[in-house]
């Protein structure tokens, strides 16, 4: 099944690129809840974590691991799909009650939201039970990453929280303004778990030393957390260099364009290999290193008296 996740994450980047051609020949405002910004960003962005997610599932324990992908995936494209036909229609896709269609998408598009939510708790838990047979590089990568999809994903219902109370309480408007003032936060921890899986998948090609790969791995999660922290303090604090829309779209720009960049080096560069995958050697057993194994030791015992 996993060519049917990457093909709909394949399908989804070239949907918001599609629209990002869209906007450079029609034009129109980029900023505001009618805008190609908006199937633009959300097409890849979801792409994006469709094809992350699928990659990442299989360095965790996960039963079901096909229907919790598929519901990702399903959610994903139902996600863009309808902020795409709002797009067309030229009226908002978030929080707008102005019809009985209208309100039906901004419901499904929430209930999307919940499915998204839980998948990523899920795999989460499962990240925190990683088999036994990922290097610690890895485990710690695959631990952190989904740590930051998690935070990302719930940022984003922080956001649709504070829309639909701003609704309810009848200020439609207000409910766009207090929404998109936390975009940042939620779109620097979005795509954190394909930044660090790259970088550990990387230095399992580059690097011998397993020591060493987790020092690095480790490095690069708290400079990321901090500089992840900064931005969303900076978000909730109201402080602004650009608009919430452009500062989202290059925080989410930039860690994915360094993860895919890390991708890259790590495919085409010619390393040594270290290890499968940032697992341990295939001869070892149960995750333990060669000489850890026991079962090791009594051969080479065994071995040693034979001799004698």
């Amino acid at each position: 099944m996993n060519r049917v996740w990457y093909l709909i994450g394949v399908l989804l980047l070239l949907a918001g690129l599609v629209h990002l051609g869209v906007f450079v020949v029609d034009g129109g405002p980029w900023e505001g809840a009618v805008s190609w910004r908006k199937p633009f960003t959300f097409g890849v962005s979801f792409g994006l974590s469709v094809l992350t997610l699928t990659w990442v599932s299989q360095f965790v324990r996960l039963r079901a691991r096909s229907l919790w992908l598929g519901a990702f995936a399903a959610a994903s494209a139902m996600e863009v799909a309808l902020i795409t036909v709002q797009a067309w229609r030229g009226v908002p896709s978030h929080f707008n009650m102005e019809t009985a269609v209208d309100a039906a998408v901004a419901r499904t598009l929430a209930a999307g939201g919940g499915v998204l939510v839980a998948v990523a708790i899920a795999m989460t838990v499962a990240a925190f039970r990683a088999g036994p047979d990922l290097a610690p590089s890895m485990r710690l990568a695959v631990r952190a990453g989904f740590a930051t999809l998690l935070t990302a994903l719930v940022f984003g219902a922080v956001m649709i929280a504070r829309g639909v109370v701003e609704v309810v309480t009848g200020n439609q408007q207000l409910a766009y303004t207090v929404a998109a003032a936390l975009k940042p936060a939620h779109a620097v921890f979005m795509h954190g778990v394909l930044l660090l899986l790259a970088l550990a998948w990387l230095l399992a090609r580059a690097l011998p030393s397993e020591e060493l790969r987790v020092r690095l791995v480790r490095l690069a999660v708290w400079t990321y957390a901090g500089f992840a922290t900064a931005v969303s303090a900076l978000a909730l604090a109201g402080v602004t260099v650009v608009s919430p829309s452009t500062a989202s779209m290059l925080c989410a720009g930039a860690i994915s364009g360094l993860a895919i960049a890390v991708l890259a080096l790590g495919r085409f560069g010619r390393w040594p290999s270290h290890s499968r995958l940032g697992r341990w050697p295939s001869d070892s057993r149960l995750g333990q290193r060669p000489s850890e194994d026991p079962s090791h030791e009594e051969t080479t015992g065994s071995l040693q008296k034979d001799r004698r």
